[in-house]
């Protein structure tokens, strides 16, 4: 198959190099309480790939079973379990690192291996047909690298290696609350098996939904405009809280983004590699609780998953494949796949805004719709990954739509659905209201 080896020795060369970012005394660590830690991720990406291909595809033998099954799959862990920004580390419950080392470089030899000679598209094969297996460890590892990060970004900067030639990129005006109308009509929604040549399960079928006109914000929301909620007493005020986000609130003693610090009485922002005087023309990163609550006090609401689609990849003459249309993703479009570590001034890729003048709806942050993240009608799990969408059919995820700025190129198509915990503090997460 054209092109899979060389995207899959990509993905890995990404991965490495965020390892490399990390100085070697956090390898035990765990920068977010109850994920695993660093070493799991080191283990897991090529080990996923090994167990789904090589395995369970392919039908290969095991290469050490006690560490595919360690390095198998992650967890999602409960809001209430989640936030503890102690770390730790747990050396001794791991293996050691030249072990893990030796595991990962054989995985990715067989992988590789299979990528390059094996017969990979099988139709009527239940893991292979298209190629599902393929695509599956391929966009796994590309997603998990966003994951990596938003795990590296609550270590200590002194225990992270930054690139010399990064430098965040802060100037810019505040956008104003500035709305614009979208007319109603009919939404696309998830896409067709045979129609693509790979979906995760959670897009499939495809199925139509109609829109009333609404109209939505040109920008998400910065952090100029979140601090006025935070300045109003926002925090304190149960009014604009759920009962379960205000319980979790009180609980965790939030009062303000996870992302915002306060040192000598200013507000900075916590970068990747810096702390940031707060930029007040970047999107605020918030969980969904606090972006419901900023709405409800502005008197409006969040978007639905139908609305985002609407606003971002509607337009007079129908649906189109990107927000801008039909050109293939590019840096002037947003700020994506890796163009930069933290967030860019709202606004500030004009070629990437929708046909309705919306600006940044892929990029630059994932936006909280207030769907909950749930099956489409007809929806049956994919072989390959069975459990990937199903364990969150509960009710307490809510889809996000859109992309953050280490969201890979790959992952910007329409269909692509993402989504975390209403209370999950640490992904980056944006938003803008509907009315």
């Amino acid at each position: 198959m054209d092109g899979v080896l060389e995207r899959y020795e990509r993905a890995r060369e990404r991965s490495r190099a965020l390892f490399g970012l990390l100085s070697d005394d956090v390898y035990y660590d765990k920068p977010i309480h109850l994920r695993n830690p660093v070493v799991f991720y080191d283990g897991h990406l090529p080990g996923f790939a090994f167990n789904v291909l090589v395995k369970k595809a392919l039908g290969g033998k095991s290469i050490d079973p006690d560490l595919e099954r360690l390095f198998a799959r992650g967890i999602d862990p409960h809001e209430r379990d989640a936030f503890d920004g102690n770390g730790g580390s747990e050396e001794s419950l791991w293996p050691d690192r030249e072990t893990v080392r030796s595991f990962t470089a054989e995985a990715d030899r067989q992988v590789a291996d299979a990528l390059a000679r094996a017969d990979l598209d099988r139709p009527g094969h239940p893991l292979l047909d298209k190629a599902e297996a393929v695509y599956a460890i391929l966009e796994h590892e590309e997603m998990h690298q966003e994951t990596l990060l938003y795990m590296w970004h609550r270590l200590p900067f002194a225990q992270k290696r930054r690139p010399t030639d990064y430098s965040p990129r802060t100037a810019g005006e505040p956008a104003p609350s500035e709305w614009m109308d979208v007319p109603g009509g009919e939404v696309t929604l998830g896409v067709d098996r045979g129609a693509v040549e790979f979906g995760w399960d959670n897009e499939f079928p495809t199925h139509r939904q109609t829109v009333a006109p609404f109209s939505i914000e040109r920008f998400a929301v910065t952090n100029a405009r979140f601090h006025e909620f935070v300045d109003s007493g926002g925090y304190r005020d149960p009014r604009w809280w759920r009962p379960d986000d205000w319980e979790w609130l009180q609980a965790e003693r939030f009062e303000h983004p996870l992302f915002w610090e306060r040192h000598g009485g200013e507000w900075f922002w916590r970068g990747m590699f810096d702390l940031i005087p707060l930029p007040a023309s970047w999107p605020v990163y918030a969980t969904h609780a606090e972006a419901s609550a900023f709405a409800r006090w502005r008197g409006s609401r969040l978007p639905t998953e139908a609305e985002f689609q609407r606003a971002a990849f509607g337009s007079p003459r129908g649906e189109q494949p990107r927000a801008w249309g039909a050109d293939p993703p590019a840096t002037r479009h947003g700020v994506f796949n890796f163009s930069s570590w933290d967030p860019e001034p709202v606004g500030t890729h004009p070629a990437g805004r929708s046909a309705w003048g919306i600006e940044d709806l892929v990029g630059n942050g994932w936006e909280w719709t207030s769907t909950a993240f749930a099956p489409f009608p007809g929806f049956q799990p994919m072989p390959s990954y069975p459990e990937y969408s199903a364990d969150f059919f509960d009710g307490e995820h809510f889809v996000v739509k859109g992309a953050s700025p280490v969201t890979a190129r790959e992952l910007l198509r329409p269909t692509f659905r993402n989504w975390f915990r209403a209370r999950y503090p640490y992904v980056y997460g944006k938003f803008r209201c509907v009315s």
